[in-house]
């Protein structure tokens, strides 16, 4: 049978670009929890359920869009038992029906939990990186839906996580389930920064957000691996035995390493190995530390205060770049500078990690990448837990919440700009009636993010972040998601934003977040900068 392509354009493109051909499907219907009968000589049926907190989720709209037409096919909603069902879907024409599957309900966030009957046989239909569609079965994906969806500038693709399902004959799908977020049931918790001196009232050590670290943190297993108890990852004990490499190179020793290498007897296979991704190597960040910037007492052996590579590329949703994250351990610094961490020319060391055998403390967030640039790369593991859509739920009180953190965030991102002390008293004394509040909070309750939770608001699969958190879309086409409002109001690009927490390797110094890339820096802290606020 001749397969759909989906071909990707080299800057921002949206994936459901037309495949050419007819899949055999019509147009639209729905309305209770089966949709009308699209016809076709062997058609199938695709179902699920939505819940919420374990429970059936009724009313939820659930979209099925087909990528072969770039349009809406059909529209189903769940019944009182949370279910949706599609019937009818053509599986004949001479190019297979490809469709995406997506619900929404106001105020909510979802991710798919599917459990797919049967189960995807292969994931390629593109060479690399355009490796996102199953030949058979489901995936679950991220996809852009630039093409669907207006914005007033432009600007940055409206990403959804769908469920991707092929249409052949006798593939019929049942569970195709997906989980409801509102905030009170987060899929991660944020750690402490671990800064434990108070710079100024208000700052990261005033309140200490954030999950207590253990009280020995590293574990050191005596196999050459340590294990991290706070976040469940399992390190190479020494941090230097990996040669510094270019990027690439950098991935594949990742990889490759295993039982008998780098002091290693744990009985490890080569690909369970990996580098670590932005959000694994920052996790090891204590900001209260220098040289190298890991808690003191730890067991690592040979940890470099030089760059060490992520497997995260700068922009994880967007093909041709050439450029990946790395960190400066000997602080914590993001590195990001024009001959430091160039893919195919920067050479930087080298660390490896792998999941372990038990949960943390916490549960790292994923980062959000999506593309793959290299095998076993942040886009083609995506470590940690999914980032759910749409992620902001505006509470209409100058108010936003993260669903994946469950933080509650002030909306209006250009309110308070000046210096570190003058904003963390303006953070301080925030509450209702300033900065576009109407949710009754009164001063002392908010505070200036620290590094870690300013961090938890990056997507690296995009290209531009403020521009993304400033941007409302509409669609004309898609009464599946008819409009999509800003997550911020007035988040203002090219700016750093400031965190609570002070660059202890400087103390005049704060880390920064700048608003474009949420990489992080450290800024003066008497230069002007803008800040968010959050409870």
């Amino acid at each position: 049978m001749k397969h759909a392509r989906i071909l990707l354009a080299t800057v921002l493109p949206s994936l459901l670009a037309a495949c050419g051909g007819g899949g055999g499907g019509g147009g639209g219907g729905g309305g209770g929890p089966t949709s009308s009968n699209f016809g076709g000589p062997v058609p199938n049926t695709f179902s699920g359920s939505v819940t919420f907190n374990g429970a059936p989720m009724s009313g939820v709209g659930v979209t099925a869009f087909e990528t072969n037409t770039n349009s809406t096919l059909a529209l189903a909603t769940t019944d009182a038992n949370g279910v949706y069902r599609f019937s009818g879907l053509s599986t004949g024409g001479n190019v297979a029906m490809n469709l995406q599957f997506f619900p929404s309900k106001s105020g909510y966030a979802f991710y798919p939990t599917a459990s797919t009957s049967p189960v995807a046989a292969a994931y390629l239909w593109n060479a690399s990186p355009d490796n996102w569609y199953a030949n058979t079965g489901l995936a679950v994906t991220r996809a852009q839906y630039n093409g669907q969806y207006s914005n007033p500038g432009g600007g940055s693709p409206l990403i959804f996580t769908v469920i991707n399902y092929l249409s052949v004959s006798g593939n019929s799908v049942t569970g195709a389930n997906f989980n409801a977020y509102d905030g009170s049931n987060p899929l991660v918790s944020l750690a402490q920064s671990g800064q434990k001196i108070s710079y100024g009232a208000g700052d990261d050590a005033s309140f200490k957000k954030g999950v207590v670290w253990p009280v020995t943190r590293f574990v050191d297993n005596q196999d050459g691996s340590v294990t991290d108890k706070l976040t469940g990852l399992v390190w190479l004990k020494n941090a230097g035995c990996l040669a510094p490499a270019h990027w690439s190179a950098a991935v594949a020793q990742a990889n490759q390493l295993a039982n008998g290498a780098c002091g290693l007897s744990d009985a490890s296979k080569a690909g369970q190995w990996r580098l670590p991704n932005l959000a694994e190597l920052e996790s090891v960040v204590d900001v209260s530390a220098v040289n190298p910037a890991i808690a003191a007492g730890n067991p690592f052996q040979n940890v470099s205060g030089g760059n060490y590579w992520t497997s995260s590329v700068y922009f994880g949703g967007q093909e041709g770049t050439a450029n990946a994250w790395a960190i400066r351990m000997s602080d914590g610094r993001y590195m990001n500078d024009s001959n430091l961490n160039v893919i195919a020319s920067s050479t930087n060391a080298v660390w490896a990690v792998r999941d372990g055998s038990s949960a943390g403390a916490v549960k790292l967030q994923a980062t959000g990448a999506y593309i793959p640039f290299a095998g076993g790369d942040d886009g083609s593991v995506q470590s940690g837990a999914p980032l759910p859509f749409p992620r902001m739920r505006n509470n209409g009180n100058g108010t936003v919440t993260d669903t994946a953190t469950g933080l509650i965030w002030l909306r209006k991102a250009d309110c308070i700009n000046q210096t570190w002390a003058g904003a963390l008293a303006a953070v301080n004394s925030l509450g209702n009636g300033q900065c576009g509040l109407t949710d009754g909070s009164t001063p002392g309750i908010w505070r200036m993010p620290n590094r870690k939770e300013m961090q938890s608001l990056a997507d690296r699969g995009l290209n531009n972040h403020a521009d993304f958190f400033d941007t409302s879309w509409t669609s004309g086409g898609n009464p599946g998601v008819n409009s999509m409002g800003a997550a911020f109001s007035n988040f203002i690009q090219f700016q750093y934003y400031w965190t609570s927490s002070t660059d202890t390797a400087n103390a005049a110094e704060a880390w920064t977040v700048f608003s474009c890339d949420f990489g992080v820096y450290d800024i003066a802290k008497s230069s002007t900068g803008y800040t968010l606020a959050v409870r």
